[in-house]
């Protein structure tokens, strides 16, 4: 009777090992011991997606991948076996897509479908992908870098002869006068602003003058009598009218004398008489004045 108590405790103790072993393997796989639904998800090629990665939604672990199964008869035709918390409720038209991060870690992301078109029943299938992530972008645009490369070198090669022309060292030193100059120009104008800011009192004192001035001036020409001033100047032009007139008539003797043609050679004609009687008293000038030192002469 003791042998069997001893056999029943070790069947018993065998027992809670394989138990133990069992969850603790899981456990070690990434598999909970709590209640889980199957999905499976289709893929053409997994990239590297192996028993318990983690499953993700929304950035949050849901599940683990429970297992591979590959079918060597149709080489693109791979499911994987999900184990989803039972809490979890996967939407239609959702997918999984294969993730790896910059360390190589890799994941599936679950991209939730809408939940108004329902949720898929456990066991369904769910439309596998791939997220190529970051390295996989970089990694495409190795070849472009690659392409890009000779291109690159003719430029240095470029770039370094243009360095080496002397009109560059000499560009250079004219930039370095240009920039003393500019420098002396300032200096200059801040000297320059220094004095206007001096005189800009006395400036303003004069233009105030000036204002004042103007202000002066305005008001003398607004106290100006205009309408006697152009009255005084109406007369004026109405005598000068008048005389201009008389002038053209030939009834004053300004206007006959500039219009009657007989006045002006009697006229001649009599300063022609008194300058030839000027001439014949100076040639005769005994006819004209008669001296006597002892008295006049009876004749």
């Amino acid at each position: 009777m003791k042998n069997y108590n001893k056999e029943i405790q070790i069947a018993l103790v065998a027992i809670l090992g394989v138990i133990i072993l069992y969850y603790g393997m899981n456990f070690l796989k990434g598999l909970t011991i709590s209640t889980e639904t199957r999905y499976y998800v289709k893929f053409n090629d997994i990239s590297g997606l192996s028993n318990s990665c983690p499953v993700y939604a929304n950035g949050y672990k849901v599940g683990v991948v429970q297992n591979i199964i590959y079918d060597y008869t149709n080489q693109e035709n791979i499911v994987a076996v999900l184990e989803i918390e039972d809490e979890m409720r996967v939407p239609k038209g959702t997918t999984a897509d294969i993730v790896s991060d910059f360390l190589g870690n890799i994941k599936l992301e679950l991209k939730l479908g809408d939940r108004a078109a329902g949720f898929l029943e456990p066991e369904d299938t769910i439309a596998g992908g791939q997220d190529k992530g970051a390295l996989a972008k970089a990694a495409e645009m190795i070849p472009q870098v690659q392409a890009l490369l000779p291109k690159l070198d003719s430029i240095l090669v470029s770039v370094n002869a243009l360095l080496a022309d002397p009109a560059i060292a000499n560009s250079l030193h004219n930039i370095d006068q240009i920039t003393g100059s500019l420098t002396s120009t300032s200096r200059e104008l801040n000297r320059l602003t220094v004095s206007l800011n001096q005189q800009m009192p006395q400036m303003l004192e004069n233009a105030d003058g000036m204002l004042a001035n103007a202000n002066t001036l305005t008001r003398n020409l607004n106290e100006l009598d205009l309408a006697a001033t152009m009255q005084k100047v109406d007369n004026t032009l109405r005598n000068v009218e008048q005389m201009t007139a008389k002038l053209n008539s030939k009834d004053g003797t300004l206007g006959l004398l500039m219009r009657d043609p007989s006045l002006y050679n009697n006229l001649n004609a009599t300063m022609m008489h008194a300058d030839s009687l000027m001439i014949d008293l100076k040639q005769h000038p005994k006819r004209y004045v008669h001296f006597s030192v002892f008295g006049k002469k009876d004749k």
